[in-house]
């Protein structure tokens, strides 16, 4: 089910369980806050997609659980430590694979790999992470040269040189090509079963609808759904998703007599909610059939989660 009033750091599980305690997180800048009573966790081993628009309070809140921001209030715990105040202890064993910048634009792949290697105790081979992203083509070609997708790919490495227990990935598939996603999707979950835990932004809806063990959604710096994807896909368990080759007109859908409400979707497709979906089905094709409008798709009980995400956060653009 959609949660938005659980706090995690209070359950009666141990600490010890999470990867990433937030409780009551609140960050402000110049009077406004961007990050309003927060609360999350993230279990040990898992993907955990933390989503939200523009402004949302999402890179704030990254920030913060990576050390590099302090927080105004609540508590913050990561692996078990304060990433601000324990930042020398937190920081080598967690990996951040950055949106973009901090990287050398005339250094080569393999130039960069090996810095970062010398950086830990134990690092990974930076041949091998080569292998793994997809670069040994370009190992020599300097960081500048690179396609955008190239640069995110080795972005991705470079977080995982130092064999980090905790993954920061923000927008991990940016700029890649359908087959350097699907790359980097099957990286993630090879990561994810040695038990690497992975927190993952992404604006690619399918990208956590597949990754995903669990899904935070926030607004204005707010909770506003939790859950599984399934969970969340599936919490309108008394609705009817339908599209059709013609517009849908929500208002004349809500006169059907077995719909309580009717409300626009992404890509021209409504939701219909209704406490009797069978007998719904069936007045909503005497109604299209009358029409003569040739419906496309109806699902029972079910949306996407960029259905859902929209639904929450509304349609309109932020910048």
């Amino acid at each position: 089910m959609i949660d938005t009033s659980a706090t995690p750091a209070r359950t009666e599980q141990p600490a010890t369980e999470y990867a990433v305690i937030v409780d009551g997180l609140v960050k402000e800048y110049e009077g406004r806050r961007v990050v309003d009573g927060l609360s999350f966790a993230i279990r040990r081993g898992e993907v955990f997609a933390l989503l939200g628009p523009n402004g949302a309070g999402k890179t704030t809140t990254i920030e913060i659980l990576e050390g590099y921001r302090r927080p105004d209030a609540g508590r913050v715990r990561v692996l078990g430590l304060d990433p601000w105040r324990d930042g020398d202890r937190v920081k080598p064993r967690i990996g951040v694979m950055l949106q973009s910048g901090g990287i050398y634009p005339t250094a080569t792949p393999r130039e960069l790999l090996e810095l970062f290697a010398a950086f830990y105790p134990d690092p990974l081979d930076p041949r091998e992470l080569l292998r793994l992203v997809g670069l040994e083509e370009v190992s020599r070609i300097r960081y500048r040269r690179l396609s955008g997708g190239q640069q995110r790919r080795l972005a991705l490495a470079l977080a995982l040189v130092g064999q980090p227990e905790l993954l920061f990935l923000d927008e991990p598939t940016t700029g890649m090509d359908p087959q350097a996603r699907r790359l980097t999707w099957s990286i993630i979950e090879s990561l994810k079963a040695r038990g690497i835990t992975i927190l993952l932004t992404t604006h690619f809806l399918e990208e956590a609808e597949r990754l995903a063990d669990r899904v935070a959604i926030i607004d204005h710096g707010k909770l506003v759904a939790s859950g599984t994807p399934r969970e969340l896909m599936h919490h309108d368990a008394d609705s009817l998703t339908i599209a059709a080759t013609t517009p849908l007109d929500p208002a004349e859908l809500a006169r059907l007599t077995t719909v309580d409400e009717a409300r626009s979707l992404a890509d021209g497709r409504v939701m219909l909610m209704t406490a009797q979906p069978l007998e719904a089905l069936v007045e909503l094709a005497i109604w299209a059939r009358d029409r003569g409008i040739l419906l496309t798709e109806i699902r029972v009980g079910h949306q996407s989660l960029e259905d859902v995400f929209l639904r929450l956060t509304g349609t309109d653009v932020r910048e």
